[in-house]
């Protein structure tokens, strides 16, 4: 598993569009399973689900994407899973992080 959690700053609707391109156009494989959004009050949080094929694990890895804003404030949690085939183990978590790259630019672009 890996994971980036961050505060960022900006337009929320902007960033969301800009996460979901980049995981979509950095693999052929890659596709959004499922999202959910909501907001209560001023509060706006959008759940994001990707999954694409890992050649370096040979299976598919799920990205899952949390974006909350409260006020000004604009916080990402991004997961990966999926990336091993051993039994008891965690061996090859080299296609989570490749994934987890796919969004590094625009968490960077943003970030405070």
């Amino acid at each position: 598993m890996a994971k980036i959690q961050c505060e960022l700053k900006g337009d929320f609707f902007t960033i969301l569009k800009e996460l979901e391109d980049a995981i979509i156009s950095g693999s052929m494989s890659a596709s959004k399973e499922d999202e959910s959004n909501f907001n209560i009050g001023d509060c706006l949080c959008a759940v994001r689900v990707f999954e694409r094929y890992s050649f370096a694990g040979g299976n598919r890895v799920s990205l899952s994407i949390t974006l909350l804003q409260n006020e000004s404030k604009i916080f990402i949690s991004a997961i990966t899973a999926g990336g091993s085939q051993a039994v008891f183990w965690k061996l090859n978590t080299i296609g989570e992080e490749t994934f987890l790259d796919s969004i590094q630019g625009v968490i960077k672009k943003y970030m405070l």
